[in-house]
């Protein structure tokens, strides 16, 4: 079995519980009649498809783009449903917070293991 990395772990649990707060966006939405439903409805299933893929894409680097560009999305729904800039702003918060210990912790790891000799298995 693979093991995985830091940064995909600490990813997908970002994206994971995001996932379920864009799609609760969406839904409050459209429950306020925020935007024509066709635009919240489809615009809340591509973030959340887009949340799906990156959680699935963290095992390569493509994956924290595609984590990145979710962020920016989510503070971009905001002109429908205003709370979501805060929302989105908390989540891009995280997720940089996320990326950067991930890296770090990576990091010392590898020294770590560099000391020891031993490779990772």
């Amino acid at each position: 079995m693979r093991q995985r990395g830091v940064r995909e772990s600490l990813g997908s649990i970002v994206l994971g519980f995001e996932l379920i707060v864009l799609f609760l966006g969406a839904l409050v939405a459209w429950g306020l009649h925020a935007g024509p439903a066709v635009i919240v409805i489809v615009g809340g299933a591509v973030l959340v498809v887009l949340c799906a893929v990156g959680i699935l894409a963290m095992r390569y680097r493509v994956g924290t783009s595609i984590g990145f560009a979710v962020q920016i999305l989510a503070i971009v729904s905001g002109i429908w449903v205003h709370m979501m800039v805060v929302v989105g702003l908390i989540f891009l918060a995280i997720w940089i917070y996320a990326m950067y210990q991930a890296g770090k912790i990576e990091r010392q790891l590898a020294a770590q293991q560099s000391r020891n000799g031993t490779e990772n298995q």
